[in-house]
């Protein structure tokens, strides 16, 4: 057999190392949170591109500069794809979904603000108190990915090694 020839130079391939997940986030409770949330987003991306187009369009804030039916098309993509990855992807990758997709939830926050200063009706929320109400729900969705694939744990987890290493 021959040899391998020495590293030369450490190249990272992967995810980062804060993205490493410890047997401790694999629960069912988190397995099912991430499912559950990744099924959430698959249903609504899919609406975005079927039955409730036009209901998305007329939420897509007037400041926006693309054309409404672009930005729901292509959210419902990325829902799509996120709630998918949500369902699919493993090991260390996981928390890096985690991160995007609570990215993701962030991102599009200032549109249900819009929603809510401009009194767009849309899914039953047709008074200023249920728009209000439904702001409350989105910081909820951002932990709720966080927690499920395991991310802020894992980068809790990378700082307080990074601590002790000092």
């Amino acid at each position: 057999m021959a040899a391998h020839p020495a590293r030369t130079h450490d190249a990272h391939v992967g995810p980062p190392a804060w993205a490493a997940q410890p047997a401790s986030t694999r629960t069912r409770p988190r397995t099912a949170g991430r499912l559950a949330l990744g099924a959430f987003l698959a249903f609504a991306g899919v609406s975005h591109l079927t039955t409730a187009r036009a209901e998305f369009q007329a939420q897509v804030p007037t400041w926006v500069p693309l054309d409404p039916d672009t930005v729901v098309v292509g959210s419902g993509v990325v829902e799509v794809a996120l709630g998918a990855a949500l369902i699919a992807v493993g090991g260390r990758h996981r928390a890096v979904v985690g991160w995007v997709v609570a990215a993701f939830f962030v991102a599009i926050f200032p549109g249900n603000i819009s929603q809510l200063v401009t009194g767009t009706d849309a899914f039953g929320l047709d008074s200023d108190a249920a728009r209000a109400v439904r702001l409350l729900f989105q910081p909820l969705l951002v932990v709720w990915a966080l927690w499920s694939t395991g991310a802020w744990r894992a980068w809790r987890e990378h700082r307080a090694g990074a601590s002790a290493g000092r």
